[in-house]
């Protein structure tokens, strides 16, 4: 298409309209196996825009394809047209009726954050999908979804009451609930909406069509259907059918995928929370036949959730550093499990519910163990089952779990036969299949691991696909159960309602849709299923040579390519945890994990430069990339970004140099060490308002932000100096004096000396440059040079016994991470790495051992309020900073949920990122630690966190260790 026509559009839009390289590759793919590159994306900020959007693809015949968090299995947001995103602007809760339990939204509403908002109203959406902290209203309407919650609460479809659209034509039109005589009124007149009502009145009022409809659908009891448009459910009223209730077109328009139509508002109807005390009985099976047998028995109870999985998903939560901590009700290595959910108002409600399921249980005599969790447990199970989906991305190399036959649902009562023909038919490909899923719902997410790149794979694809279709089709069941249909299924939706039906749905189309705009290629005349995918089949795969050692995911392009676009990353950060801070701020696809990994992956692969990492892309991809590593514990695939860019630096940066306030950045020590030497001239040089101004200007550096002070002090004399004062134990500890604490936090190094040797242990102190500002500003040979010098130290410390405990989380969490990808000693590395510890984590096994106990420390009561450094949240828990200040007898201690402050060493500090820096702390730190009395004490482990701190909110926080100082008695 010309470039002036879509410029033309550009400016006409309130919104954006993006077509650059970067965007229209970020948007090219979603969370399916497919790859298109569109003609550019929307960015609309109302209806209007919607319309021009319209008016614009109606007059040069160019699809729209709707887009919302883009976690779509199917391939229902990937499309050549122009890619509308309103996951942006189109974010509005409208309004509230309380009395009728009924809300309208924005389909850029995210599903847990609506749930949020209508908790202190006692209500509630009940569709859950594994997604729910990032997918969005729009999404699950356009998907029909259900979730875990399915069976008590029903699908998507089930709750829409009211949509507002924008027709073909331009035309906004409200579909909603109408009586016999409002269908007959609204058959008259000449608008698109009157053309829709007749058309439709005069299919469906064809008794062979409607036996039609009725003979070949999926059968009826079976909740989750979703194969092509739900004609069947607009028999199921009083002006078609027999039922009393009335007749709405959202019944059809849930699940379209946006083919229809393009929606601006959703009424959803609402249901009061469910009872406030939970049990779930997850029982392990030895087989998964054992398992699926006591699916049915099970459901016969008030279930809330019943849920499989199987040793496939549950081993790939043994590597995922997050899900790790989940596992604990497993009980040895069980084929499959069920996760049965029961509620009630009251304990004696709750305790009959469980007794009378654990009855049902050992009457089977099936299960093997079948522990029972309440409270907190329950929620860290499902987050287990909801990681589930990401985890397959954790299989190392090519082979995949893939999506194309996981959505099929069945009746109840035909399950367990169907999954022992399923398992026929993958063993006759020599498959092992993943079964992971809603059992309750008679829905199995079953996916066959495949190698997408290779073309007997791609065969095996589509075989495997063309088979379980057929086998549904034998169980009347539905083949598109919550993920519908996309690309990977629509192909066979002739095969799954029959001809006459699927010749139906493309008159419907017509009606809604005559100029084939709506992401055309889905649920009618669809693109092929084994072609356009992530992939190109048969390639040459790229060599790329890198300095870091990537083998663990068998090199970089593989270790993006780990990414399988769940976007996890997408949640925002009223969820708990801090992946991604800088797209909390900008709410910019491109500044997700998901996004970075996409980008590299495509420019890895395609890019035609002699260096491939050698694009302005990449660079504007990684740009606000603050290295928290928050993806490497938060992301299911552990997608670790700061590694990726950390290569990424060092790469271009060979190729186009390295800028002055990069070197200066990296070097920070050794500046450091300068001006310590005249540390008196140096601060008052840092402190002077006109010189320090004139050096932050002419190195880049915000000028909103103090230049931090240097110090001269000699620690090896303090620490002799508070041994000859304490008695000293034999055990012995390896303090590490990092390049923070050595030249700008020595109070804190006398503060961690002082209680260490107070605390009766015999210290060492061990001075070393941990490479972190090399690592940050991609000086990967620096850093190597480095760690290769420190290894051989610190191997010894390691064989010898003695802990090496640090302060500074960045710098000690070097040895534990990015130690490993300098040097080929795989063995020294990882005796380094276990000989590790933050100094919480050293006292706080101290602490449970006994060693130390709060009769050691003052009485005082205190308030603490905790800020996490993000390599610790990824690398280590926050547990023992809380443990470790829990201790003293009235210390009352919290953990601030909190995210990434939004320093991240340099970066807060670089002219062009101090806003989004500040924005990334206001977003919860700041508010949360204005909130707190003047008088409680904030603890941050991290330099550049206290400083933020500071810069945000003007209080002084404190390292764990001095508060522990101050409390020592």
């Amino acid at each position: 298409m010309n470039k002036n026509l879509l410029k033309e559009l550009q400016l006409a839009l309130d919104g954006e309209l993006k077509f650059d390289a970067l965007n229209k590759t970020l948007y090219a793919t979603d969370a399916s196996v497919y790859r298109k590159i569109p003609l550019a994306v929307a960015f609309p900020k109302s209806v209007g825009d919607i319309k021009k959007l319209i008016q614009f693809a109606t007059k040069n015949g160019v699809g729209l394809i709707p887009r919302t968090a883009g976690t779509s299995l199917a391939g229902q947001c990937v499309g050549e047209g122009i890619v509308v995103d309103v996951s942006k602007h189109f974010t509005k809760i409208v309004s509230l009726n309380e009395g009728k339990k009924q809300v309208v939204v924005q389909p850029g509403v995210i599903r847990d954050e609506l749930n949020l908002y209508l908790q202190p109203y006692r209500l509630f959406f009940g569709p859950n999908t594994s997604t729910s902290n990032r997918c969005m209203l729009g999404g699950m309407v356009g998907n029909n979804s259900s979730g875990t919650t399915s069976i008590q609460y029903g699908v998507t479809r089930d709750k829409v009451l009211a949509l507002k659209t924008v027709l073909a034509d331009g035309s906004e039109v409200e579909f909603g609930a109408l009586s016999k005589k409002e269908v007959e009124a609204k058959r008259y007149g000449n608008t698109a909406e009157a053309s829709i009502y007749r058309e439709i009145d005069k299919e469906l009022s064809n008794p062979d069509i409607q036996s039609e409809i009725v003979q070949e659908f999926p059968k009826k009891h079976i909740h989750r259907r979703n194969t092509g448009y739900a004609v069947d459910e607009l028999l199921q009223n009083n002006t078609y059918g027999k039922s009393t209730a009335d007749f709405n077109l959202c019944k059809l328009l849930a699940g379209s995928e946006g083919t229809l139509a393009f929606t601006t508002e959703i009424t959803l109807q609402l249901d009061d929370l469910p009872p406030n005390l939970s049990a779930m009985v997850i029982t392990h099976y030895r087989t998964l036949e054992d398992c699926l047998s006591d699916v049915e028995p099970s459901m016969r109870h008030d279930l809330h959730t019943c849920e499989m999985m199987d040793k496939v998903i549950l081993d790939c939560t043994k590597n995922n550093r997050e899900q790790m901590k989940n596992r604990f009700f497993v009980e040895g290595d069980p084929a499959a499990l069920l996760m049965l959910e029961v509620k009630g108002y009251s304990k004696v409600d709750l305790d009959r519910k469980v007794d009378e399921l654990l009855q049902t249980i050992k009457v089977s005599g099936l299960s093997y163990a079948n522990p029972v969790l309440y409270e907190a447990d329950i929620n860290k199970a499902l987050e287990l089952r909801k990681a589930g989906l990401g985890l397959l991305g954790n299989m190392v190399g090519d082979r995949k779990a893939v999506a194309c036959i996981e959505d099929t649902a069945v009746a109840l009562e035909d399950l367990k036969n169907f999954i022992g023909e399923f398992t026929q038919i993958m063993k006759g490909y020599g498959q092992d299949a993943v079964y992971y899923a809603h059992a309750g719902a008679g829905e199995l997410h079953l996916r066959p691991i495949l190698n997408l790149k290779k073309e007997a794979d791609v065969t095996l694809f589509r075989k495997i696909t063309t088979d379980v279709a057929r086998l549904t089709k034998r169980y009347k069941g539905s083949f598109s159960g919550e993920h519908g249909d996309g690309i990977v299924r629509a192909e066979f939706i002739p095969l799954m309602i029959g001809e006459k039906n699927y010749e139906l749905l493309r008159r419907v189309k017509s009606y809604f849709d005559p100029y084939n705009i709506f992401n055309p290629g889905k649920i009618v005349d669809a693109y092929p299923m084994d072609e356009a995918l992530r992939y190109e089949v048969g390639r040459r795969e790229p060599d790329i040579k890198t300095l870091m050692d990537f083998s663990d995911s068998e090199g970089i392009l593989k270790a993006a390519e780990k990414c399988n676009g769940s976007g996890d990353c997408r949640k925002t950060e009223k969820m708990t945890g801090a992946m991604c801070p800088s797209y909390h701020a900008t709410r910019d696809e491109k500044h997700t994990t998901r996004g970075r990994a996409n980008a590299l992956r495509e420019f890895l692969t395609t890019s035609e430069h002699a260096n491939k990492f050698d694009q302005k892309e990449l660079k504007e991809v990684f740009d606000l990339c603050l290295s928290c590593k928050a993806c490497a514990s938060e992301c299911p695939s552990n997608v670790d970004v700061a590694t990726l860019k950390a290569e990424f630096l060092y790469q271009y940066q060979e190729k186009n140099g390295y800028s002055l306030r990069s070197t200066l950045f990296a070097h920070n020590t050794k500046l450091n060490r300068l001006g310590s030497k005249m540390a008196g001239l140096t601060n008052a040089v840092y402190g002077s308002g006109f010189l320090s101004g004139v050096l932050k200007k002419s190195t880049g550096v915000a000028q909103k932000r103090d230049l931090p002070k240097v110090s001269n002090f000699n620690l090896d004399k303090y620490l002799q100096s508070i041994n000859n004062q304490y008695a000293n134990s034999n055990i012995k500890v390896v303090l590490y004096i990092d390049e923070f604490t050595n030249y700008l936090d020595v109070e804190l190094g006398k503060d961690a000396i002082e209680v260490l040797v107070h605390l009766g242990y015999d210290v060492t102190l061990f001075y070393a440059e941990s490479g972190r500002t090399y690592l940050s500003k991609g000086f990967l040979k620096q850093a190597r040079k480095l760690a290769l010098k420190n290894i051989p130290k610190l191997k010894t410390y390691a064989d010898n016994g003695m802990p090496v405990i640090g302060l500074e989380p960045s710098a000690i969490l070097t040895f534990r991470d990015e130690y490993k990808r300098l040097s080929d000693d795989t063995i020294a590395t990882e005796a380094i790495a276990n000989n590790a510890f933050l100094i919480e984590e050293f006292l706080a096994k101290e602490i449970e051992a006994g060693v130390i106990t709060k009769e050691r420390f003052t009485k005082e009561s205190r308030s603490v309020k905790i800020h996490g450094h993000c390599h610790q949240k990824a690398l280590s828990n926050q547990k023992v900073t809380f443990d470790m200040l829990n201790l003293p007898e009235n210390y009352k201690v919290t953990i601030i949920s909190s995210g990434c402050c939004g320093m991240a060493g340099s970066f807060g500090y670089e002219k062009e990122h101090y806003e989004v820096s500040m924005q990334i702390g206001e977003l919860k730190l700041f508010p949360s630690i204005r909130k707190a009395e003047a008088e409680c004490i904030i603890a941050a482990n991290g330099t550049s966190c206290r400083h933020q701190i500071y810069d945000g909110t003007e209080k002084r926080a404190l390292h764990p260790i001095s508060i522990w100082k101050k409390a020592l008695l």
